[in-house]
């Protein structure tokens, strides 16, 4: 498809459409109260909507209703020695003979790693021949892998769409060390999931460890593979979740075009065999709510984490920390927490604050949460070999608290705690209370990936209390890592902010960060030279953008970069302004660089000045005022399973495009962040439908590529027409609670609602997480809105309709409402309505509280 600038719509010929819905056929639409005005009679949310939910239990009713069919049944079929995957009539996998095998060795070798990134069996043996066991599963036969090579294959249905399976091989025989799943897939179709990665979302044609790697090209010197999960969907609505924690590789259609293959080293454990899960649903997005159900729900953060963070990568001390927060508000920077990088304690693993820096703790906290601000604190697994440190070392090492064997330490504070070693647990939990009894309200958790299944070829031997060692605990220590202070967050709610995980953390883990991306918009494993200093980059921007992309399906739906980067820092203007252009338009929005930089600091190094500044505060008080929006998606995501940030080629398969930069938030914003240094435009697909530019109320009309305008400070945002996105006041400040006169508080009076519209020819609706429901409906002569009121947003609503044809009277539960002269006096006014010419045309309608039905006549 080429290339174009945007086919623009004015507001004009959206009426012509609505007349055309409305009055087509010669007939004309009827309200839900009896009376017909011309508008049509569809009220389902997502009616234009190709990416809407089918019916899911514990969903609200805009995710439930949809043009889609009901899901179609989903069978697994066993027969003539190949297993698929079967929905409705399509079959979406196949595992033929060679679609399970298993890896013969000489011998077990204690020193092998079994990593199959850099090792392989000396044969793969596969399915000569199979026999049915005639047990209750859906599937349960005896393969058997030559004369003497057997193994049970069991799938069962947990719940429609679901299966459980497993791969045991028999006792005797040869001696297996791999594991290898090899299922046929459609040669055209993409796949998303598999945990962080910086180079693309989509994975076709490459190759993924699912283990940290040594890697000497990079600058980091690994892969970079923090947050593997061995989960991937394909776009075709099928998803393969291996359950295992051993080292493994995913070849992604990389070696043929039809085939992914999923290798695991299991070595010694290979008798145990191999649980795998295999999901379908009717479209893609849908497939990750399987996984949750497999690996449990993820874990929310507390509200207020959705507004912005500041923090500095080195605080010098309290009188510091407590400048910044007074200027935060001076400023009038929408933010809603902060939190303390290293160093703030004695030593690290001593649980105190250091007294040369910070002499009155409590008294910074107290100021902290006076202010409307949370507090987190940056933390990890270690007890520093310091002298400040020597009473918790010597405690620590007395109570054997220590891995019995360690293997390659990364960290400059020596090994991780033993925390499979139940004591060890509780001995750190109790000194984790010393902070979260005393007002700090999370953590970022850095380092803990020392435990490394090796080093190439060769083990790097670790051995811990519970039996366990580095061939599964690679993986697994994060979950005791994590949910050693997962569990001492308030009730009320905290906020871990983790730079690893994997399968199942997202129950522990509120937000994922990516670790020390470069402070630039160089991409993953691009060369860089920057004066006179050459390296191949980890990434900038662009890496970010990907994680984030490609976090979402594999079950970590929370994620936030640090704005500006870290490595190579301070980022300069450009990137720092387009990074955070980027992370508004995220569910977490957090805000730091490698060289403490922050937004109201201007040097010559990071080029910030007062325009950076104003846009700076125009998008964080954006990403602040979203949070109904972000938050009633979130609500959703255990009974939906879809991301926060969806990838475009996930949402939309049927485009055939992938792009790693182009995401929906939630279903109706489109984001489109530009990565290219240098850009004051850029190219985008955008899906079907007509789309509305945020900052100009010119509608775009969809499937189609496009190119728009995006000078600096400007974002690519679109509203799906039809799309209704609640909001926050715009005097909001945090989503914390606060004792500040002068500081407005979600938390202490929610107020008015907000929404914006981009009406639409078809009725549709948003069902807020509270309750409150709002609909819109375009018709050939007049806008229908109506608002019935939740829990939390009882005061009224004031709503503003963009793209929007004049409008020449409004009445309210069938009285007329009184027009305003202009913005400032509908702001001071209980109700009333307004219409402007900005954004194409804009028509506010301010409600007060209650249930309230509006409609807006258009001048003929």
């Amino acid at each position: 498809m080429p290339t174009r600038r945007a086919l623009r719509t004015s507001p004009l010929s959206l009426l012509a459409l609505a007349c055309v819905v409305a009055c087509g056929g010669g007939g004309s639409g009827s309200d839900s109260d009896g009376d017909s005005d011309g508008d049509t009679d569809t009220t389902t949310a997502g009616a234009t909507d190709t990416t809407a939910a089918p019916t899911t239990s514990g969903t609200t009713a805009w995710e439930e209703e949809s043009e889609s069919e009901p899901e179609q049944p989903v069978t697994v079929e066993w027969s003539e020695l190949e297993l698929r995957l079967v929905r409705g009539g399509d079959v979406l996998l196949r595992f033929p003979a060679d679609g399970f095998q298993l890896g013969v060795v000489a011998a077990l070798d204690d020193a092998s790693s079994y990593d199959p990134f850099f090792l392989a069996p000396d044969q793969w043996l596969t399915v000569t021949a199979a026999e049915a066991l005639g047990g209750a599963a859906a599937v349960d036969v005896r393969l058997s892998f030559g004369t003497d090579v057997h193994a049970r294959l069991t799938v069962t249905e947990a719940a429609p769409g679901r299966f459980h399976a497993s791969l045991v091989p028999e006792p005797g025989g040869p001696v297996l060390a791999y594991m290898r799943l090899r299922p046929i897939v459609d040669a055209g179709e993409g796949f998303y999931g598999l945990g962080e990665h910086f180079d693309a979302a989509e994975h076709r044609g490459r190759v993924r460890a699912m283990q940290l790697e040594y890697d000497p090209q990079i600058e980091s010197q690994y892969n970079e593979a923090h947050v593997p999960v061995p989960f991937i969907t394909g776009t075709r609505g099928w998803g393969l979740f291996v359950e295992d924690p051993h080292a493994a590789v995913f070849d992604v259609a990389a070696a043929a075009p039809d085939r992914v293959e999923a290798t695991f080293g299991t070595g010694p454990d290979t008798g145990a065999g191999l649980v795998f899960h295999l999901y379908a649903a009717n479209h893609p997005l849908d497939v990750t709510r399987h996984y949750y159900a497999t690996t449990g729900a993820p874990k929310l953060p507390a509200p207020w984490a959705l507004g912005p963070w500041i923090w500095r990568d080195e605080n010098d001390d309290q009188a510091q920390v407590e400048s910044d927060i007074a200027t935060i508000r001076e400023l009038d920077l929408a933010t809603s927490a902060i939190w303390i990088d290293r160093p703030y304690q004695s030593a690290v693993g001593v649980f105190d604050w250091n007294p040369t820096q910070f002499p009155d703790p409590q008294a910074m906290i107290a100021k902290i949460h006076d202010l409307g601000l949370r507090l987190a604190l940056w933390h990890v697994p270690y007890v520093d070999d310091d002298p400040a440190a020597a009473e918790m070392r010597a405690e620590a090492e007395a109570g054997e608290f220590f891995p019995l064997e360690v293997g390659l330490i990364t960290s400059q504070w020596g090994e991780p705690l033993d925390l499979t070693n139940p004591a060890a647990f509780e001995w750190w939990q109790d000194h984790i209370r010393e902070y979260t009894d005393n007002g700090v309200d999370g953590f970022k958790l850095d380092y803990a990936e020392d435990i490394v299944v090796g080093l190439g070829g060769a083990r790097t031997v670790w051995q811990f209390a519970d039996g366990s060692s580095e061939r599964t605990m690679h993986k697994l220590y994060q979950l005791l890592y994590h949910r050693a202070y997962a569990e001492l967050l308030p009730e009320s709610g905290g906020f871990l902010l983790c730079r690893a995980g994997t399968y199942g953390d997202q129950q522990n883990v509120s937000v994922i960060w990516p670790g020390d991306l470069d402070a630039n918009m160089a991409a993953h494993r691009e060369p860089v030279d920057d004066d006179g200093e050459s390296y191949i980059s980890v990434g900038g921007l662009p890496a970010a953008l990907t994680a984030s992309l490609g976090l979402g399906p594999s079950g970590f739906p929370f994620f936030a970069s640090d704005t500006g980067g870290y490595r190579h820092a301070p980022p300069d203007r450009e990137t720092f302004v387009r990074w955070f252009e980027y992370t508004a338009l995220t569910p977490v929005m957090q805000v730091g660089t490698g060289s403490s930089d922050v937004p109201w600091e201007f040097t010559p190094e990071n080029g910030l000045d007062d325009e950076s500044l104003a846009w700076y505060r125009q998008y964080a008080r954006l990403h602040l005022r979203l949070f109904p929006y972000v938050w009633t998606h979130a609500q959703l995501l255990a009974g939906t399973g879809r991301p926060l940030q969806r990838p475009l080629g996930l949402a939309y398969p049927e485009l055939g495009v992938h792009p790693s930069d182009t995401y929906l938030l939630g279903r109706d914003l489109l984001v489109a962040p530009v990565v290219a240094r240098g850009a004051t435009s850029r190219k985008l697909s955008l899906p079907p439908g007509a789309w509305l530019d945020w900052w100009t109320g010119e509608v775009l009309q969809g499937d189609r590529d496009v190119t728009v305008d995006a000078p600096l400070g400007t974002l690519p945002l679109f509203l799906r027409v039809g799309g209704i996105v609640p909001l926050l006041r715009p005097t909001i400040d945090t989503l914390a609670p606060t004792t500040a006169a002068d500081v407005d508080s979600f938390a202490g009076d929610p107020g008015l609602l907000y929404a914006r519209v981009a009406p639409g020819p078809v009725g549709t609706r948003f069902d807020l997480y509270d309750g409150t429901a709002l609909k819109q409906r375009l018709g050939a002569g007049s806008l229908r809105l109506e608002v019935a009121p939740g829990e939390v947003f009882t005061a009224g609503v004031d709503v503003e309709v963009v793209a929007m044809p004049p409008v020449a009277a409004v009445t309210v539960d069938d009285a007329p409402l009184s027009q305003r002269a202009d913005a400032a006096a509908l702001d001071a006014a209980n109700d009333g309505w307004f219409y402007a010419a900005d954004l194409g045309g804009t028509l506010r309608v301010k409600l007060g509280p209650g249930a309230h039905l509006a409609r807006a006549t258009l001048v003929d």
